[in-house]
């Protein structure tokens, strides 16, 4: 059984990870466009051919962290590795240089490229860790509600002393004011790092046995129908999720007509979050996983459908939907992620191949595919609506393309991950068959080694 203090400890490290991922979610596209200075249609071709790119070096690291071994682990030492570089370019990603318009462009590109690159290298393994945590599906559930609770709690700060600390730092100058918010964040974020390193540990050596070349571990992934499955179905929630945040800053702004309430209605989202996380392991641990993944789903459609017909002057009610909404989020991507791991679990039985890094890292292949889609739809939606960055009020048309994006979008994305639902098989029961079957064949399997070692030496003269 893993300790509350263990759980915690790997869960800062997705506290680090979303004071850096849930910057980038809220505010940059309304920093690119309203501080920064460029375009809503580049901004979104920006985020498009940044996230594809970095999407490429996903399977790349995975292949590189199934191969690694260090006195620190697997895993670990590329959370100890990455810490400090990746703090140190969130801030960059937020400073406003004064170039020309082209260079401002250029420099976007390649800070956010960077951004997502230090992303890939620190969240490939982290991500793979569970495993080599506990071999307990159950406990990997409970591990995944503590890491959600705590990168709620990261989104919680995020939403809370932001804008606060740009309207501290900067004092009415914006461009001056993001990059000091965002490099307390950036210190906060490699702190919380270095602390999970030091507070989690490898139990299990995965892959120990033979290892296969890189082009055979792609053909065997590509096998498997339910890896398949799941990546597609994480590229369409990714979109969905992408999309709803971005526009939740123009949301509140021009939607709502409350650019004021913005900090408060991201941190109210938070709070709900941060219990929809907690209580996930509780709550839906004893129902088999796809029926209460398709459950929760078909409650994002309901509720973002209800936002998007509630008139714009029922604040309260927006408030009240978003915040029930950010529960059945958070409720079920602790979720989503032990569904990861039963694909490690389900390749390894079905072929022998054991493929944490790989897994998790085309894992989120797809969610930078997803990002890169919703991003760019986001930015070329406004541009289709012909929205006018910095403007106080905007055209009607603006208006409802926002809402559009915000509810409607999302719900279209979400029914999909319903109808991918139906072709997924890895219920619980399946899962836990898995286990057990792999357990035995791990007993049988030392049982052997350890024979043979004892045989070998009774033979040495």
């Amino acid at each position: 059984m893993l300790t509350i203090k263990e759980k915690i400890g790997y869960g800062l490290g997705d506290t680090a990870s979303n004071f850096v991922w849930k910057s980038t979610l809220l505010f940059l596209a309304f920093f690119y466009t309203d501080v920064f200075g460029i375009s809503p249609g580049v901004m979104g071709t920006i985020f498009l051919v940044s996230r594809l790119l970095d999407a490429i070096t996903d399977p790349l690291m995975g292949i590189l962290v199934d191969r690694t071994r260090t006195r620190h682990g697997q895993f670990r030492p590329y959370i100890l590795w990455c810490a400090i570089p990746f703090g140190v370019i969130l801030a960059l990603t937020f400073y406003t240089p004064d170039f020309s318009y082209t260079g401002k462009v250029i420099y976007a590109s390649v800070t956010y490229i960077l951004l997502t690159l230090a992303y890939t290298a620190i969240n490939v393994p982290y991500c793979s860790m569970p495993a080599a945590i506990t071999s307990d599906s159950r406990e990997r559930h409970s591990l995944q509600s503590y890491r959600f609770f705590m990168a709620a709690l990261a989104a919680l700060i995020v939403s809370g002393v932001s804008l606060p600390l740009v309207n501290i730092i900067g004092g009415g100058n914006d461009r001056v004011g993001y990059f000091g918010a965002m490099c307390v964040l950036g210190v906060l974020g490699a702190l919380c790092f270095l602390v999970c390193f030091a507070m989690t540990k490898e139990k299990y050596i995965l892959n120990s046995g033979q290892h296969f070349n890189i082009k055979e571990d792609i053909k065997v992934l590509w096998g498997n129908s339910q890896w398949r499955i799941i990546t597609l179905f994480k590229i369409v929630g990714s979109a969905s999720n992408t999309i709803r945040v971005g526009a939740m800053m123009y949301f509140v702004k021009y939607v709502m007509d409350h650019p004021e309430l913005a900090s408060n209605f991201v941190f109210y989202g938070s709070i709900a979050a941060m219990v929809g996380s907690i209580l996930s392991a509780k709550l839906l641990g004893k129902y088999d996983r796809i029926k209460s993944c398709k459950a929760t789903v078909l409650i994002y459609i309901a509720l973002n459908l209800v936002i998007f017909f509630t008139p714009s002057t029922s604040i309260s009610m927006i408030f009240v939907l978003n915040m029930i909404f950010m529960f059945f989020f958070n409720l079920t991507n602790p979720l989503q992620w032990l569904m990861a791991s039963d694909i490690v679990d389900y390749e390894e039985h079905r072929s022998g191949h054991r493929l944490d890094g790989l897994i998790f890292s085309t894992y989120l292949f797809s969610i930078k595919i997803g990002l890169a889609l919703g991003g760019a739809l986001l930015g070329w939606s406004l541009h289709f609506a012909h929205y006018q960055p910095g403007v106080g009020i905007q055209d009607g048309t603006v208006v409802l393309m926002v809402k559009f994006v915000f509810c409607i979008i999302p719900s279209i994305f979400s029914a999909l991950q319903i109808l991918m639902l139906l072709f997924y098989k890895l219920n619980s029961e399946t899962v836990q068959r898995i286990t057990e079957q792999l357990a035995l064949r791990h007993q049988k399997a030392d049982e052997v080694s350890r024979h043979t070692v004892g045989d070998n030496a009774t033979q040495r003269p």
